[in-house]
């Protein structure tokens, strides 16, 4: 998370030295050379920092036990029974959130003064945005009487002296902004329903500022890159179609075309640099002067020598495009097929460098992949397609219409021999229509999804997820849009892959369907990561990553070659 101090002449970013207990700390690099120093000693680290206007302080998310034991040995806690009095109690990528909070404190970069702490309770916040004037800091933080119970937070502003007021009605809001007037914006809206586009509006008077766009400006590949204000326009990512662009807010774009921008920034020339990825393309970094963009930085290097460039077309799907991906490797075939479903839903597949495509298509599969309806990029209608009734139908219809097409499309495809796989809604997905198609061969089911039911006891999203997507908790509904309620019908030899600290998809989702499959006399196996957490294939440890490649390709070799 680096950060230019306001004066240009310092680096403030987060560190974590010990790999082994990663615990990140502020520290501060001068820009002109020398080493850097660490500004915070925070037992539980660093979360977010922003800097303040005058550039002697920051003001950070960090974490602090709140019980009487904070001197306790790491093992005198971890012995210790834990007395769980809210929601959510532990939540991934985070871990154990019983006996901690996140607090925003004030730091001081020079070191003379120790950190004050500005927040204060029995609360979480995060998000810090300093007013232009530097007398108040904006947050987000949720202080609704059933917190984690009702969806939502709250957007607030608490001057230095940590008086706190209400700026927003309570919404989905994920981050504040100051405009260089000292006008403050909310990315994310004032509706708490999801899923949902995230704008950026306006708080005072509540302003849409992009309400014409059907799109997000927020986007996971890009989330810490938020809006930029320069000479009285707006700079922002936008998502769309599987693209992730760089525009001015109602106005042009200025990085476009099919690839996606990971992060950009504006300086206060106005010289704009982004970072770009592409299918074939690891990475770039650009420049944008008078409309003239050029690489100041190829990386990448002999690796985009063996990419596969993918194919990219749309097909209607009950009067409604998707968008389709597929990567074949060389020769004629026949060659064994992998569709590869993607999370969230709201998330997107698209014109990004993507190394699971690549593993696979290196390996000789062609990987057909695609945006069902659920998926973000494409409007507010499409990304809410899956609610309810559309669970588990539409997204399957076009996720097979997907496949169809590709088979169509390149006779060098072999029909034959297609494996399905997906991690989170993606190993709902394979799940689910494991037990209702049998054209495929081979199945890697990855933290999934599997029973609605336990889930909503135990993942640290069921209190919303569940409503938000089948408008009920309740039993039997639940039940009937769980792959567990049709597990019998499955065939398929399937991979079961999980994380034991996946507090998102815990991992009795993958036992109970592992033991399911066994009771049947389906071939299935387990592979269980220890210390990961839902995020496995994307930042979990390098070892562990590369061992999850292999045991997919050895299940999918078994059965597709």
């Amino acid at each position: 998370m680096p950060r230019w101090s306001p004066d240009g002449r310092d680096l403030a970013f987060l560190r974590a030295t010990d790999l082994k207990k990663p615990v990140a700390q502020v520290w501060v690099m001068p820009v002109g050379g020398g080493e850097a120093r660490k500004v915070t000693e925070f037992a539980l680290g660093v979360e977010y920092l922003a800097w303040s206007p005058d550039g002697k302080s920051l003001a950070v998310a960090a974490k602090a036990y709140i019980d009487d034991g904070q001197d306790l040995s790491d093992d005198e806690r971890g012995r210790r029974p834990k007395r769980i009095s809210r929601f959510p109690y532990r939540y991934d990528g985070r871990g154990w959130l019983h006996d901690r909070r996140r607090q925003v404190w004030i730091v001081d970069t020079s070191g003379e003064h120790q950190p004050r702490r500005l927040t204060e309770g029995d609360y979480d916040e995060m998000f810090p945005a300093w007013h232009p004037d530097g007398d108040r800091v904006a947050l987000v933080t949720d202080r609704h009487p059933r917190q984690g119970l009702e969806p939502g937070s709250d957007l607030v502003e608490v001057t230095l002296a940590g008086s706190m007021s209400e700026v927003a009605p309570r919404g989905r809001w994920l981050a504040p902004r100051y405009g260089p007037e000292g006008t403050l914006f909310g990315i994310g809206g004032p509706e708490v329903d999801y899923p949902r586009l995230d704008h950026l509006w306006q708080l005072e008077p509540m302003t849409d500022i992009t309400a014409g766009l059907d799109r997000s400006i927020y986007s996971l590949t890009a989330a810490l890159s938020p809006p930029v204000w320069h000479e009285g326009a707006i700079y922002s990512v936008v998502e769309d179609s599987g693209r992730i662009e760089l525009r001015r807010i109602n106005d042009e774009t200025v990085i476009g075309g099919e690839r996606q921008v990971t992060g950009f920034d504006v300086s206060e020339a106005g010289r704009i640099v982004a970072t770009v990825t592409e299918p074939t393309h690891p990475g770039k970094l650009v420049e944008v002067r008078d409309g003239v963009e050029r690489v100041l930085a190829p990386f990448g290097g002999e690796i985009e020598s063996k990419l596969v460039a993918p194919k990219h077309w749309r097909v209607a799907t009950d009067g409604t495009e998707i968008d389709v991906w597929a990567y074949i490797p060389e020769g004629e075939g026949p060659l064994p097929v992998l569709v590869n479903i993607h999370g969230g839903p709201a998330t997107q597949y698209g014109f990004g460098f993507f190394d699971e495509f690549q593993v696979y298509a290196g390996a000789g599969y062609a990987v057909v992949a695609c945006n069902p309806r659920g998926s973000s990029g494409r409007g507010l209608e499409f990304v809410r397609a899956v609610r309810e009734e559309g669970w588990g139908t539409v997204d399957v219809n076009d996720v097979t219409t997907a496949l169809e097409s590709a088979l169509e499309r390149f006779p060098q495809l072999d029909p034959e021999r297609a494996g399905i796989m997906g991690g989170s809604y993606g190993g709902f997905m394979t799940a689910w229509t494991t037990a209702k198609d049998k054209r495929y061969k081979s199945a890697v089911v990855e933290r999934a999804l599997t029973s609605f039911p336990s889930f909503n006891g135990t993942s640290d999203i069921a209190p919303q997820f569940g409503i938000n997507y089948l408008g009920t908790r309740e039993l039997m509904p639940s039940w009937e849009k769980s792959p567990m309620a049709f597990v019998n019908d499955v065939r398929t030899p399937t991979l079961i892959i999980h994380s034991e600290e996946d507090y998102r998809c815990p991992i009795e989702q993958g036992e109970q369907f592992l033991l399911a499959l066994w009771m049947n006399g389906v071939e299935a196996e387990m592979l269980r990561f220890p210390g990961e957490g839902h995020e496995l294939s994307r930042s979990g440890k390098p070892k562990h990553r590369v061992e999850r490649f292999e045991a997919i390709l050895d299940w999918h070799d078994r059965h597709l070659r």
